[in-house]
């Protein structure tokens, strides 16, 4: 799979809109990547996950004892990652804003994780989740991300892995341009969750 055929499988399941978003981080954009509908399409979920699999196969040199994911958006490719790499799963989920390791899940210390996203932009949530998890006494050493939304400019502290890289351009909200302040903004992202 490569980047172009990403790119339009997006468009053609409804998953590229085209508007006035605030994301997660706050910034507002003009193009939003609903991840969570083109991971409804089974046939395109697992065509995703065997790009991103052998991805990570490829460019990791890295044993992995678990793959983790953030919540909402990092639940379905990561679980499905994680059955591709045949590795434990667990995820992390927001409790009064902060990420927290729930419902069971844990881990004997010093172990290797392979932490997973659906979209990264400034990679606050990221960087968020890794800490949760090296916090507990886990060692989060590699990231994979069906989408980079920064170009390629996002710097998580640890390697990176995207299926596409696009530079969508962003703006804080004191800079929002004129045209784009004229459309309703909507707030399609998982952060408050």
């Amino acid at each position: 799979m490569d980047e172009k055929e990403l790119i339009e499988d997006f468009k053609n399941c409804g998953a590229l809109l085209e508007g006035h978003f605030i994301l997660s981080s706050g910034l507002h954009s003009t193009k939003y990547l609903q991840c969570a509908l083109a991971l409804s399409n089974p046939t395109l979920v697992k065509k995703i996950t065997k790009a991103l699999g052998e991805k990570i196969i490829t460019n990791f040199n890295k044993k992995f004892d678990y793959v983790v994911a953030p919540a909402m958006g990092g639940l379905i490719i990561g679980h499905e990652i994680a059955m591709f790499l045949n590795l434990p799963f667990m995820f992390l989920e927001r409790v009064n804003g902060e990420f927290e390791l729930r419902r069971g899940f844990s881990f004997e210390k010093n172990s290797n994780f392979l932490m997973i996203e659906d979209v990264v932009t400034t990679g606050l949530s990221s960087m968020e989740a890794i800490k949760v998890v090296n916090n507990m006494g886990g060692n989060v050493i590699g990231e994979a991300a069906i989408i980079d939304r920064s170009g390629g400019e996002v710097d998580i502290g640890i390697d990176l892995v995207t299926l596409l890289s696009l530079k969508i351009p962003t703006f804080d909200r004191n800079n929002i341009p004129d045209d784009l302040k004229s459309i309703k903004a909507e707030k399609p992202g998982s952060r408050s969750l």
